[in-house]
């Protein structure tokens, strides 16, 4: 659940801080009559990300065996490389303020409503798709049932800090926050690897090479029940869907998570 409140609050945050910077220059300039339209792409954007988290569903539960493997294993490529794009995106804006007025007042120069409705709606629309992937690929990591609501506390928590900002009533140092959510996400998108190239073997497309590199999930309870730091238990759960936490690994899964991590890392504190 912990993951989902993450993935909840860091997709919402980036759409909020950037409707934010919208609406306050709107109020700056005293084109406050534009806010319709920016209300108006938000809503339909929010509908458009419900009707996708349904087609999603959908689409995730007509699958059995094999087939569900493979799905299963694409969704988790498809979210980590998502997930990888955003965090390589984001360590390259420095200017993003500045960028978005910019867009916002060529869109108003030249009269284009539907311009600033298009760019409202695309900014919530984007975070609802990343969000609707990287919270089934969470579901399908940690088999955790509360997804949703984990999602939307992150989503509720992460509306009302941007409301904080655009009234100016607090200040955050965004910089810092994503480079903290950032390394949280790296790990994240580790473990959809993992566990993406899991799927693909149980499936028989790669190869396991070698079982079980080590194995420290503690013995099941006598009353059948999962001890704390086993993989399907309270901590251990919590760890396999935030971290792609995995007790028991194969040396492949133990290999692309390592490369990747490294990969990821260097690169980061590089830029």
């Amino acid at each position: 659940m912990l993951a989902s409140v993450l993935i909840g609050f860091r997709e919402a945050l980036e759409a909020a801080l950037i409707i934010g910077i919208i609406l306050a220059y709107l109020i700056k300039t005293k084109k406050e009559k534009y806010n319709n339209v920016v209300y108006m792409g938000i809503t339909v954007a929010i509908i458009a990300s419900i009707i996708t988290a349904i087609l999603f569903n959908v689409l995730a539960g007509g699958f059995e065996g094999r087939a569900e493997e493979i799905f299963e294993g694409i969704a988790m490529f498809l979210a980590a490389g998502i997930l990888t794009y955003m965090i390589i995106w984001m360590s390259k804006q420095r200017n993003i303020a500045s960028d978005l007025r910019q867009k916002v007042s060529k869109q108003l120069d030249n009269g284009q409503r539907y311009g600033l409705f298009f760019l409202s709606f695309i900014t919530v629309f984007r975070e609802g798709v990343e969000t609707v992937l990287f919270l089934g690929a969470a579901k399908i990591v940690g088999e955790s049932e509360n997804n949703l609501v984990g999602a939307l506390i992150g989503i509720m928590f992460a509306v009302f800090i941007g409301y904080l900002m655009f009234v100016g009533s607090k200040h955050i140092k965004i910089k810092k926050f994503f480079s903290v959510t950032s390394l949280l996400l790296m790990l994240f998108a580790a473990g959809l690897l993992a566990h993406g190239v899991h799927e693909f073997q149980e499936a028989s497309i790669i190869p396991i090479v070698q079982e079980h590199v080590w194995d420290i999930n503690p013995a099941i309870n006598t009353d059948g029940s999962y001890p704390l730091l086993h993989e399907k238990g309270v901590v251990g759960s919590l760890l396999k869907g935030l971290l792609g936490y995995n007790g028991n690994p194969n040396l492949l899964e133990v290999i692309i998570w390592m490369f990747y991590l490294i990969g990821m890392l260097a690169f980061y504190y590089k830029k």
